[in-house]
């Protein structure tokens, strides 16, 4: 059943990065229908047009820019579109993320290659997930997802700060921020770096009225996660180590961004929450 919109947004303007799919995608929709006007900025040009779109044919408000989220003078731009758009940054957030340095976001193909790549190696050397890392796989993983968020942050941050505007920006994150998981370590440091960004963002910010959050899903039916699906040894791994027995949906984590989004979340900034199924009970 969807959830039921209660306009608590109403008049905000969200920049949403990684916005063209999965839980970025899902999040601009959700705020859209909560009264929020959407700025999407992704990587991919066409299926972020497509999600602007589909949000103005169903009766909102949004307009897409092109991001490279490692980028800082294109996460600027981002920023001064949503001023020119709309007027201001209300709501921010930072969706954009990549699973290894060669993803691509919907090729599953890709994925399965670069997993039994990774499983041939390790039946040689358990630890090649470190000793034989990529290093510029190591540097691109790092890029989009820790120095791209911190990007978004600083470039919408300056804006509500210019405009003296209470905010909120919410990162995400992954469970991966707690549990180094399996594989190569990129990942995980990303998104633990991620964590702290946001504690420290939020100490900084607090004072003057912007609130920074984080979100750490469990494993989410997006891209990203689609590969794990087709091999029954890791999707049954994943599953027997979520106590709720099943992946999570991107609008569920929607539901958790519009609540640090909202005025419901007022007196909570420099949390990480996660909504994982149950992963961390253990």
């Amino acid at each position: 059943m969807a959830a039921q919109a209660s306009q608590r947004l109403e008049g905000k303007i969200a920049v949403i990065t990684g916005g063209s799919n999965g839980i970025g995608l899902a999040t601009a929709r959700r705020f859209s229908a909560e009264g929020a006007k959407i700025l999407i900025a992704d990587l991919q040009s066409e299926p972020g047009r497509r999600a602007a779109e589909s949000i103005n044919d169903s009766g909102g408000t949004a307009h897409f820019v092109e991001l490279e989220a490692a980028n800082e003078e294109a996460n600027y731009a981002m920023a001064a579109a949503a001023v020119e758009h709309f007027g201001t940054i209300d709501v921010v957030v930072t969706a954009a993320g990549v699973s290894g340095g060669d993803y691509n976001s919907g090729d599953i193909e890709g994925g399965l290659k670069r997993m039994a790549k990774a499983a041939e190696a390790a039946a040689v050397n358990p630890a090649a997930s470190l000793t034989e890392l990529d290093i510029d796989d190591w540097r691109r993983v790092l890029d989009v997802n820790l120095t791209g968020t911190l990007l978004a942050v600083k470039a919408t941050a300056a804006v509500m700060l210019e405009q003296e505007k209470q905010g909120s920006i919410i990162t995400i994150a992954s469970i991966a921020a707690r549990d180094p998981l399996w594989g190569a370590p990129s990942y995980p440091v990303s998104k633990a770096g991620v964590w702290m960004l946001t504690k420290n963002a939020a100490r900084t910010l607090a004072p003057l009225g912007i609130r920074v959050n984080s979100i750490g899903p469990g494993f989410v039916d997006t891209n990203m996660t689609a590969a794990f699906d087709q091999v029954d040894e890791i999707y049954d791994s994943v599953i027997a180590q979520t106590p709720m027995g099943r992946k999570g949906k991107p609008e569920e984590i929607a539901s958790v961004a519009l609540f640090l989004a909202s005025d419901d979340a007022s007196y909570v900034t420099g949390e990480l929450i996660h909504p994982d199924g149950g992963w961390f009970t253990g």
